[in-house]
C-alpha cells in the first residue's frame, strides 16, 4: 500500500516570531532614519557642514595624538639626559681606551675614533658605533667594544694577515688572503714575500692561495704569479724559472701537481731550463737556451 511522506513544515509560532522581527528591524531603521532626519532639519547646519565639522574634529584629535607622543619622546630624551648626568657625576664617564689584540695597526687611528667621545657619560656610549668605525680600518678583520666600569672603553681587535704583495703599476700594496688591501710597502720589505701581479689579479689571491696547496712541496718556491688574460697563471720561481699552466681551476691545480712530481724525480727547479710551458694537457714544453742537443731532459717533447 502507497504512503505519502509530508515534508516537515515550519510552525506558526516559528513563522510569526520571525515576521515580527523583520517587523521591528524595519521599524528600528526608520524611526533612526526619521530622527537623524529631524535632527539636520532642527540643526542650523547643512550637511556639507557637519561633514567639515568631523573632519576638522579628527584631524584634531590627530594632532592630539601625535604631540601626546611627540611629548613622551622628549620625555624620555630628558630622563636619558638625567640619567647620564647623574652617571657622569658618580665617576662612570669614558676617560680611558685599552686597545687589545694589535701587533700592526696603528693604534692612534683607534683612540681618534674613541677620543671624540672621552668625557661623556658611559651609558651614552654607543658601542655598535663605535665598532662600526673600527671596522673601516684596512687591519681589522673583527672587533669587539666593551664596557669596563667606571671609566674604560676596552677594545680587542682581530688584526688581517698579511699574504702577499700586490703588485700595481705605480706601487706596491700588501694584501691578506682575500686579496683586502692593507697598506703600501716598499720594495726592500716586500722582499721575500709571494708578489702577484696582472690585470684582475686581486680578486683572485684566494683561488691563487688554493692552487698553490695544491703542491705544497713546491709553494715555499714561488717567488711571483702573474694572472694571464684573466684566464690563467703563469708562476715564477725563486731560481727565475718560469711556468706557464693552464686555463680552469681543475686543470691548474692537476698541472701543478704533475711539476711537483716531476720536479721530485728530474730536479727541474734550479736546472738549465728557464721556462716550462705545461698548457698542453698531454705533454710539457721547455726552453733551455744554454742546453746543447741532448742536454734537454727527455719528458714528452721540447721546444
Amino acid at each position: 500500500m502507497a504512503q505519502t511522506i509530508r515534508r516537515k513544515q515550519t510552525g506558526v509560532r516559528r513563522q510569526a516570531r520571525a515576521q515580527g522581527t523583520r517587523t521591528k528591524v524595519r521599524k528600528a531603521r526608520a524611526q533612526t532614519g526619521s530622527l537623524v532626519g529631524a535632527l539636520l532639519r532642527v540643526l542650523p547646519f547643512t550637511e556639507e557642514q557637519l561633514h567639515k565639522f568631523f573632519l576638522i574634529v579628527i584631524l584634531a584629535v590627530a594632532a592630539t595624538a601625535a604631540w601626546f607622543i611627540a611629548s613622551l619622546a622628549g620625555l624620555t630624551l630628558l630622563l636619558n639626559q638625567q640619567v647620564a648626568g647623574v652617571a657622569s657625576r658618580a665617576g662612570f664617564e669614558v676617560r680611558k681606551v685599552d686597545v687589545q689584540g694589535v701587533d700592526r695597526l696603528n693604534q692612534l687611528k683607534v683612540y681618534n675614533i674613541v677620543l671624540g667621545r672621552e668625557g661623556r657619560a658611559m651609558t651614552e656610549i654607543d658601542l655598535e658605533e663605535i665598532r662600526g668605525e673600527i671596522l673601516t680600518l684596512n687591519w681589522v678583520q673583527d672587533a669587539r667594544v666593551s664596557r669596563q666600569l667606571p671609566d674604560t672603553i676596552v677594545i680587542d681587535i682581530v688584526e688581517r694577515t698579511p699574504h702577499a704583495v700586490l703588485r700595481r703599476p705605480d706601487r706596491l700594496v700588501l694584501v691578506d688572503a682575500g686579496g683586502h688591501e692593507l697598506e703600501p710597502i716598499s720594495q726592500a720589505n716586500a722582499r721575500g714575500m709571494l708578489q702577484i701581479s696582472g690585470p684582475g689579479a686581486q680578486a683572485q689571491v684566494g683561488a691563487l692561495g688554493q692552487l698553490l696547496d695544491a703542491a705544497p712541496a713546491l709553494r715555499p718556491q714561488v717567488a711571483s704569479a702573474e694572472w694571464i688574460g684573466n684566464r690563467r697563471w703563469n708562476l715564477t720561481f725563486k731560481s727565475g724559472q718560469a711556468l706557464a699552466l693552464p686555463m680552469g681551476e681543475e686543470e691548474a691545480a692537476g698541472a701543478l701537481i704533475n711539476f711537483a712530481r716531476l720536479d721530485g724525480v728530474h730536479r727541474l727547479i734550479g736546472g738549465k731550463v728557464v721556462a716550462f710551458d705545461m698548457r698542453s694537457p698531454e705533454r710539457i714544453y721547455m726552453r733551455c737556451p744554454e742546453c746543447k742537443a741532448g742536454e734537454t731532459p727527455a719528458i714528452g717533447g721540447t721546444t
